[in-house]
């Protein structure tokens, strides 16, 4: 049975309309997946090198004591970029298969996830070095083995706690508040980590704990998939109590002002699209890295550029690489009226306008910083008015991805969000804005690579009826494939 539903996924690949773009992208993460698999052999080889130089500590002891947040960060990363494989459960649960077969398989995929492989690449070149140390090789064996049993624990408990965004976000909060209070010298949580990760080596029977909470973790995930996997209540929509939002005072704005209910109301309503609000309001903090000299590799002079950009575009960036994607439930029956494509698209760069103008009054504190600091959020934010609003707008043109909106999955990006034509639009989102400005100083001083930037938004949106005929157009040539893409099940 394994080997049709392999069969049924290998086809579903083949023939589905994004398969050009499938291949690319696949090329494109093969090389990210060497990259990241250096990066993790580089770690697990020189660790324990590299903290016996830079620290008085024992190096196991210390690797043991951090293991912790190593797994809460997978964890993180498992939430927000690790898709669950899913077979189109629905023709089968028609079929005479039985639901542990078609939950084995959906489970046993993630085994295999790069996520859980990669961590091969560290722990196994880590107990490598261990032996050649002399560590105890029961104990070694015992560590390792125990390590590469919590990975896959973790897996498992990602797919578990999928659904439960509060069950993730508390976990989250905890650890924050673990970490704020060691660093501070508060309560040191590592204390009894350490000592718990450590005796995993010194006494090689406790793996036992381990293997445990895999068998369980696994026998919980199984039974609530094996559970929900029926047609009239695990697979069926979730209805919820309808609230209604006054928004009245915006129909005075005409088909425009419709459009701008409608996306307000999908922004407070949709689990995706909340996601969005709390990207973010993260990016408004993301700009303390690069202003704040906190960080060494950061502290030259077009970071703050770069910063700026993100501070002031976090929404632009987040919502507007997905224009149409969030109306893709229903933009087969919006395709069908009488809809002016010009007031679909004003819709959504206006409220990409107000989001940023609103980002950029709360990003106010970083006049904390001083005023030169702020003077590189207003003019990237100029920037991203003038400039940004309407690549993001025509990179959603190439994106063919619908959206979910009652998942957070895939919250940073999508797969086929990313294409030639899409990586190309990076180029003036980022590299001109960073050129512009060390041309200014370069020449003259801050203040002139400031009004470069500016200036160039200010240019922008006094071209942006040209630059919305362009996009105009370029929307409603792909307007078919679009639709087209939207009916893909995979």
């Amino acid at each position: 049975m394994f080997k049709h539903f392999i069969s049924l996924e290998w086809k579903s690949f083949f023939r589905a309309a994004s398969f050009q773009t499938n291949m690319a992208l696949k090329i494109l993460m093969l090389f990210v997946a060497l990259y990241f698999i250096v990066m993790f052999l580089a770690l697990g080889a020189g660790s324990y090198f590299i903290i016996e130089k830079a620290t008085s500590e024992e190096p196991f002891g210390f690797i043991n004591k951090f293991i912790i947040y190593y797994f809460v960060f997978d964890l993180v990363f498992r939430f927000f970029f690790q898709k669950t494989p899913v077979l189109n459960i629905k023709p089968l649960l028609y079929i005479n298969i039985k639901k542990s077969t078609i939950v084995n398989y959906t489970l046993g995929k993630t085994v295999l996830s790069f996520f859980n492989l990669v961590h091969l690449f560290f722990f196994i070149p880590l107990a490598v070095v261990l032996l050649i140390e002399n560590f105890e090789v029961l104990g070694v064996f015992s560590w390792l083995f125990s390590m590469l049993l919590l990975v896959f624990s973790f897996n498992f408990l990602n797919i578990l706690i999928d659904k439960r965004d509060a069950v993730f976000y508390a976990v989250v909060v905890l650890f924050l508040i673990f970490g704020s209070l060691q660093y501070f010298n508060l309560f040191d949580v590592t204390f009894y980590t350490q000592a718990f990760f450590y005796s995993l080596y010194e006494m090689p029977w406790m793996v036992i704990l381990p293997i445990a909470f895999l068998l369980i973790i696994f026998k919980i995930t199984h039974s609530f998939f094996k559970q929900n996997l029926y047609l009239d209540a695990g697979l069926a929509i979730k209805q919820e109590e309808a609230k209604t939002q006054n928004l009245d005072w915006l129909s005075q704005f005409g088909t425009l002002g419709t459009f701008l209910k409608n996306d307000i109301k999908l922004i407070t309503r949709n689990k995706r699209a909340k996601t969005v609000i709390l990207m973010s309001v993260l990016f408004l903090f993301y700009g303390l890295l690069f202003m704040t000299g906190a960080i060494e590799a950061y502290k030259g002079p077009v970071w703050t550029i770069f910063g700026g950009i993100f501070v002031s575009g976090g929404f632009l960036f987040s919502f507007g690489q997905f224009v149409p994607s969030w109306d893709s439930s229903y933009y087969n029956l919006m395709m069908s009226q009488n809809i002016q494509y010009r007031e679909y698209i004003s819709s959504k760069w206006w409220l990409m306008v107000i989001v940023t103008l609103i980002s950029t009054l709360i990003a106010s504190f970083y006049l904390f910083f001083g005023w030169k600091v702020y003077l590189a959020v207003l003019a990237a934010a100029v920037y991203n008015i003038g400039i940004n609003a309407y690549i993001v707008l025509l990179a959603g043109a190439y994106t063919k991805t619908p959206i979910d909106l009652m998942s957070n999955r895939n919250a940073f990006g999508d797969k086929k969000a990313f294409n030639v034509k899409t990586l190309l639009l990076i180029i003036p989102q980022l590299v001109i804005p960073l050129g512009l400005y060390y041309a200014g100083i370069t020449w003259f001083n801050d203040l002139t690579g400031f009004a470069f930037v500016a200036l160039a938004g200010v240019a922008g949106f006094a071209l942006r009826n040209k630059a919305f005929d362009s996009i105009e157009k370029i929307y409603k040539t792909k307007k078919y494939e679009t639709i087209a893409a939207y009916k893909q099940k995979n």
